[in-house]
Parts: structure tokens; C-alpha cells; sequence
């Protein structure tokens, strides 16, 4: 008796095996019959109920799959396989937080489950956890490399030893100089420094090898975005969301491309599809409140913010998007719940500046300065421990630039340069009007509004040919042996890269305010270029800025000492920009263009060369996209209630005062 029940146990494991097996080579209904030829005589066998789950899921019986697959694993949890084919069935069904949970479950039983790893990427990185989800795409390759040095440099790449890391893949490519998987590796390594153009070239390379390389495809699409090579990043989604029409992680990256185009009109639809079709992420709702608020629908803009802090209540970055809107006010019950946040103990640093800063404006608009000072006090510490800027680098800086950019090497010779007369760059401080500036010239119908463009910082940033942080840059000294025609290639790419960007004006704006560094490259690669500087009394303009939290960049706004003193190396270098290009650069005052808007409108339109139009005084009602803090408040007659606002604060802000020096000079009705 006990022989023929062995053996009846024996036939079992057998069948169910070869039912297993047969579902791994991909045989669906073959392992679906023999599962459930098992179950008629064995209803309770694990295995044969797994397989029969996953093929209704290969088969498209995704609530019969979802259902039968959850029974298993609440029976037996440990189940690794079975945890992972629930998280792929919850991701089928649109359910993202659901999938990833199991996932994560998935690969705490099994460290070695590579599906597991990649789906858990491709979810977080739909959810807009980015390092989050680096992290789950490089545990995929690590736990399938067959090579141990690969595998090594990945640990060490996941540890923050990028340069070991990078070390040990060159040395695996002179050995495999076709290993897509180390080259991948390299390429991220190369966007974790910096160095976009490199990480560019190694993915194409490893494309070229592997095609099919969907991860390799996604980290090209993220470079080619990150480069602002929209029109090509957009080709790689597309060509991505072809075999893969519905995948979330695809949808999201074409959204976030459309809308660094500013095709809205594209864009919107997509995360509104992404929000309802699937399970709702505080990410995409996040970032479809940012498109809302560009093209000017704030009231959808707030409701989609709203909806972003329901999903997470402790999404700092979706409270201060509300905050950030200038116009919203918050209520009660909005301030006591970003208090409660900011005692949680699961929210991140990140949310934690950025609900200090929210809390911070909420307050100032409830006229509770003390307090909200306090908070925009506890934001920025928190940014300049982070940030880790030195206002000594960027005095350091500004010298150099001040001692290599003589008369000489910034002025073009006739004939010199690329001629086309098409940019206008706006440059400056930020917070010191120059959206305004903006406006008030895209309402002009000869002027396409921009935005702020990253294209000169780039071509500036690669003749510096800087690989690593504590290398000294060549640039602005190269300026001095460029030839002629190295300028005109200059200024011709840079007016390539921006074509995007434009409409069919004869002229466009670039906002960017840190070209102000980048005066006397402009001078000689565009030398009919217009430049306006959009200057602001340094209390205001300071304080604004250190009141304001910034997505990306701006890292000297952190700390009224480090922003004082920018402002202080900001006017000596345009100072000297005046003296070496005399008339080059038109000085724009925030507060003229506020007291006597027609006036210094008529200067600044001839300054450009064009004649006046009406619309320019009328420029809040110019519809067009806008994409900086300002966008509501230029889409309003210009108003003066806001020019002596920072000495509401003026107690605290000695710091700021010391640190600005003899510029305070210039405003003696400040002292």
C-alpha cells in the first residue's frame, strides 16, 4: 500500500513538472491541459494550480488569473514564482501599486527572479521613481549576467563606487568588446557623472549590437530627453510603445517628451489616459498638473495636484505645486496636514523641503511672517546641505571669466560668426522678471516665446570638456583659440538644437537666465543676437529667490549668504560685459518695466529692432504656454504690490544685507 501511494506521489511531482516545463518553453495550452489533467485527481497540488493560473494569464483570463493567483499565494506565500506571476497580473490589469507589492514580495523570497527585477523598474519608473527604479533594472542584470565581473562592477555601481565601477567595465570591454549588458552599464555610469554625450554614444552602440535591447532602448530614450534631443526621443518611445502599445513606463516617457516639445495638445490626453485607464500614480498626476498649469487651465492644474497629495498625503512636491501656483491659497485643514506630514517619519528629506517651503508660502500669504520664515529657513538648509554649492567656485568663476573675456576675444570681427539675427536671450537672476520680459515680447507678433533653453549651457558645458567634478574646465579660456569658423559652426548648431522649440516668428526667446555667464560666447557665435538683462533691486530678487524652490538647478538661491554674494558676481561680470561690448546688453529694471510699463516697453522693442505693437502692453492676454514660476502672475495686468514685499521679512535678513556689500551701493533708498 505504501509502495503504489509513492508511487502515485511520484507520478504527481512527474506530471506536475512536465506541466512547469512545459509553461516555461512557452507552450501554453499543452501545460494548461496536463495542469489540469493533474488537478481532476489532485485538486490541492500547488504547482498544477500555479500553472494553470499563469496560463489563463498568457491567455488573456486576466480576472480568472488574478483570482486563482492570489488564492495561491495567501495558501502558500513563500510561493517566490507564484508572488511574481501575481505582480505580472496586476501590472496586466492596470493595477501598478498592487504589482509592485507583490514584486517586491516576489524577489525578497527569490533575489534571483530577473523578471521580477525588470517589471519592478519599468513600475517605478511609471510611478517617477527614478533611482528607485535604476536600482530594480540594475538587480535584473545582475542577477542574470553571466559574467562575475560584470556582476561586480554592478555592486559596485549600486554601492556609489562609479569610478571602480567604470574601471572594471572597460576592462571587461577589452576582453568582450561586444558585452551589450557592460555596455549599458557604462552608458548609466556616464549619466549618473554627467556625461550625456558619452552614455549617448555607447547606447547606440549597444543598440547597434542588440536591437531588441528594450532596457538599453528606454535608458537611450531617457539620454536623448536628458540632451534635450526631443524629436529623437520621441522616435525611440514610439517605436517602443509599437511593440508594446500599452505599457505604462512607455506612455509616461512619451507625456514627459511631448511636453518638453509643448505639444500639450498631444500630451494631455495621454496622462489623462494614463490616470484613468490605469491605477492612478501621484507622479503622473504631478506631472499632468505641470502641463495644466503651463498652457494656463489652473483650475484643472489644482485639482490634478490635489489628486497627486490624495494618492501620497506626504508628496511634498505636490504641495508645494499648489503652493508654487502664487495665486492659490491654502485652507486649514491644507496647512494642518502639511504639518502633520512634516512629523511623519516615513516621508523622505525630499518631502520634507519641499513641504517646508510650501509650508512656508502658505503662511506668508496668511501674513504669519515669523513662522514662515521659519519654514523657508528649514527648506534651504536642507537644499544647501544637498546641493553642496560654493559661492568661492563660483567667485573663482566669474574671475576667470572676467581675466580671459577681454575686448579682444569677445568681440566678433565683421563678418564674424553665424549672422542670423533670430534669438533674443533674456538673462539674468531668477525671480527678476524675466518671464515677464518674455511675455511682454511673445505677445509681439514677430517673437516666438520659448522657454528657459539648456542648448548654450550645453555647448558652453562641452567646450569645457570637464568628464569629472574636480577637473578644471577649458572653457571660457578657449574662446581665445576658436577660429571664425568654429564660432559660425557654434552658432548654427545652436540654432539647430532650438528649432524645436520655435514657431514661424522671425525672432525667438531664450529665458535661460544663467547665460549671463555666457555673454561674450554669444557675442562671437551669434553676433546680431539680441541680449536683455533682466535686472531686480538685489533685497527683492534675493529674497524671492530664496523663497522659491527650484526643480532643478539654481543651487546658489539656497541661503541668503550664497545667494548675496551671487548677486554681488553677477552684476561685477555684467559689469564688465558692459565695458568690453559696450551697447551690447540692454538693462531691463523690474521695477521701470512695473512703474512705467509703456515707456520701457518701447525702449526694450527697439532695443530688439522691432517696432511697437499694442499687444505688447496687453501681454496678459497672450495665450501661450508658460513654464516658470511666474506663469500665473503674467497672465494678469502688471501689478506694484509686490515690489516691497521682502521687508515683511527685513528682520531676518542681515545675512543677506552683509552679504550683498558695496552693490547695495547702487539702491541707496534700500540702506
Amino acid at each position: 500500500m505504501a509502495n503504489r501511494m509513492a508511487e502515485s506521489t511520484s507520478d504527481i511531482q512527474t506530471a506536475a513538472r512536465h506541466a512547469m516545463k512545459l509553461l516555461g518553453k512557452g507552450e501554453t495550452r499543452p501545460a494548461l491541459e496536463q495542469a489540469q489533467e493533474v488537478l481532476r485527481l489532485y485538486p490541492d497540488e500547488i504547482n498544477c494550480q500555479f500553472v494553470v493560473a499563469a496560463a489563463q494569464r498568457a491567455l488573456g483570463e486576466k480576472e480568472l488569473a488574478l483570482k486563482n493567483l492570489k488564492v495561491i499565494v495567501d495558501r502558500v506565500p513563500e510561493f517566490a514564482v507564484a508572488q511574481q506571476e501575481l505582480g505580472f497580473a496586476h501590472a496586466d490589469a492596470g493595477n501598478t501599486d498592487l504589482a509592485i507589492d507583490a514584486l517586491k514580495t516576489a524577489v525578497k523570497r527569490e533575489s534571483r527572479l530577473a523578471g521580477s527585477w525588470k517589471l519592478l523598474g519599468e513600475l517605478l519608473l511609471a510611478r517617477g521613481e527614478e533611482e528607485a527604479a535604476a536600482d530594480a533594472f540594475n538587480q535584473s542584470a545582475l542577477v542574470s549576467a553571466d559574467n562575475p565581473r560584470l556582476g561586480e562592477a554592478i555592486k559596485l555601481f549600486r554601492a556609489g563606487r562609479l569610478g571602480q565601477a567604470e574601471q572594471l567595465c572597460r576592462e571587461i570591454l577589452m576582453d568582450q568588446p561586444t558585452d551589450v549588458n557592460t555596455i549599458r552599464l557604462l552608458a548609466e555610469i556616464g549619466v549618473k557623472v554627467g556625461v550625456y554625450d558619452d552614455a549617448q554614444k555607447l547606447l547606440e552602440r549597444c543598440l547597434e549590437l542588440a536591437p531588441d535591447f528594450d532596457l538599453a532602448r528606454l535608458n537611450y530614450a531617457n539620454v536623448l530627453s536628458q540632451r534635450n534631443k526631443l524629436a529623437e526621443a520621441l522616435a525611440q518611445a514610439n517605436l517602443m510603445l509599437e511593440r508594446e502599445p500599452d505599457k505604462q513606463a512607455l506612455l509616461g516617457l512619451k507625456a514627459q517628451v511631448l511636453q518638453k516639445m509643448s505639444e500639450f495638445e498631444q500630451a494631455l490626453p495621454i496622462y489623462n489616459r494614463l490616470l484613468t485607464e490605469f491605477t492612478p500614480q501621484p507622479g503622473i498626476a504631478l506631472a499632468y498638473g505641470h502641463a495644466l498649469k503651463t498652457i494656463g487651465d489652473q483650475e484643472t492644474a489644482i485639482a490634478a495636484y490635489r489628486q497627486a497629495a490624495e494618492l501620497r498625503p506626504g508628496f511634498g512636491d505636490a504641495w508645494w505645486s499648489l503652493a508654487n501656483l502664487k495665486t492659490f491659497r491654502f485652507e486649514d485643514d491644507d496647512i494642518a496636514a502639511m504639518r502633520r506630514e512634516m512629523l511623519a517619519q516615513n516621508n523622505s528629506l525630499e518631502d520634507r523641503y519641499h513641504l517646508s517651503f510650501a509650508l512656508g508660502k502658505a503662511l506668508e500669504l496668511r501674513e504669519e511672517f515669523e513662522d514662515s520664515f521659519k519654514f523657508y529657513d528649514l527648506g534651504n538648509r536642507a537644499k544647501v546641505r544637498l546641493e553642496g554649492y560654493s559661492a568661492d567656485e563660483n567667485h573663482n568663476e566669474v574671475q576667470r571669466t572676467i581675466h580671459t573675456c577681454t575686448s579682444d576675444v569677445v568681440t566678433a570681427p565683421s563678418g564674424g560668426g553665424c549672422p542670423a539675427p533670430d534669438p533674443i536671450f533674456i538673462v539674468g537672476l531668477p525671480r527678476s522678471g524675466s518671464t515677464l520680459l518674455e511675455q511682454i515680447l511673445a505677445s509681439h507678433s514677430q517673437v516666438d516665446g520659448t522657454k528657459e533653453l539648456p542648448d548654450l549651457l550645453g555647448i558652453a558645458r562641452r567646450l569645457g570638456g570637464k568628464r569629472r567634478k574636480s577637473e578644471t574646465s577649458l572653457y571660457p579660456a578657449i574662446l581665445a583659440d576658436l577660429s571664425d569658423e568654429q564660432f559660425r559652426e557654434l552658432g548654427e548648431e545652436y540654432l539647430q538644437r532650438t528649432r524645436i522649440q520655435r514657431g514661424d516668428a522671425p525672432f525667438f526667446i531664450d529665458k535661460m537666465p544663467n547665460n549671463f555667464f555666457h555673454v561674450g560666447l554669444i557675442s562671437r557665435m551669434l553676433p546680431n543676437a539680441t541680449i536683455i538683462d533682466a535686472r531686480r533691486h538685489p533685497m527683492a530678487a534675493c529674497f524671492s529667490g530664496f523663497t522659491q524652490l527650484f526643480a532643478r538647478g539654481q543651487s546658489f538661491t539656497y541661503g541668503l549668504e550664497n545667494i548675496g554674494r551671487y548677486y554681488r558676481d553677477y552684476v561685477a561680470l555684467m559689469d564688465h560685459w558692459d565695458k568690453v561690448l559696450p551697447g551690447k546688453v540692454h538693462l531691463a529694471l523690474y521695477e521701470e518695466v512695473v512703474n512705467d510699463t509703456e515707456n520701457q516697453v518701447r525702449r526694450l522693442l527697439a532695443h530688439c529692432g522691432l517696432p511697437f505693437e499694442h499687444a505688447c502692453l496687453e501681454f496678459y492676454q497672450t495665450q501661450r504656454p508658460v513654464r516658470t514660476a511666474s506663469s500665473e502672475q503674467v497672465r494678469q495686468p502688471i501689478y506694484s504690490s509686490g515690489l516691497e514685499h521682502w521687508r515683511h521679512y527685513e528682520v531676518f535678513l542681515d545675512p543677506l544685507k552683509d552679504a550683498l556689500g558695496p552693490v547695495m551701493d547702487r539702491f541707496p533708498e534700500t540702506k
